[in-house]
């Protein structure tokens, strides 16, 4: 099977679980890239990632970059459209089911159960991003100071970003 198949077939899958947005779908992106497939390192990853959601745009990115990294030009753009196109028509297909029947308590039900279970892939994604990029008690402390001053403070991610690699630049 050829790399642009792997991507397409992978991405595609992954697409229909990233309930919320790509990012939930991130510890298992991470999962299949990293110790299944061996196409990245876990600190590849965790840099890819944030590459990719320091670039603008959406954050679908990070299969862009992943699928680039594998193949080249041609596989960021078969992992992109395969992240974009299956999620993207069972959203057109739920919406205009949805629109149909507005008032039923099923559907308050599901948009109800659907909150818990993103915040949760959201949460997950966290975690296994932390994990990954953590490598001592120094880079632990920086991490849990940045994750402490965004729940608390109102700084944009990106001053969190920044000041979190000068620190590391100043103290490792």
């Amino acid at each position: 099977m050829t790399a642009l198949t792997q991507l397409a077939l992978l991405f595609g899958k992954l697409s229909l679980v990233a309930v919320g947005g790509v990012n939930a779908a991130v510890p298992e992106i991470a999962r299949q890239v990293v110790a299944q497939r061996h196409w990245l390192s876990p600190a590849q990853f965790v840099q890819l990632y944030a590459i990719s959601n320091a670039a603008p745009g959406p954050n679908v990115m990070i299969s862009t970059v992943i699928g680039q990294h594998v193949a080249g030009v041609a596989g960021g753009i078969v992992a992109t459209l395969a992240m974009i196109l299956p999620a993207g028509l069972v959203a057109i297909l739920v919406s205009r089911y949805f629109a149909r029947h507005e008032s039923a308590r099923w559907r308050r039900v599901v948009q109800a159960a659907l909150l818990p279970v993103t915040a949760g892939l959201v949460l997950a994604a966290g975690w296994v991003l932390t994990a990954q990029s953590v490598s001592g008690w120094l880079t632990g402390a920086i991490a849990l100071g940045c994750a402490g001053l965004s729940w608390r403070g109102r700084l944009h991610p990106l001053w969190l970003l920044g000041g979190g690699a000068l620190l590391g630049l100043l103290l490792l």
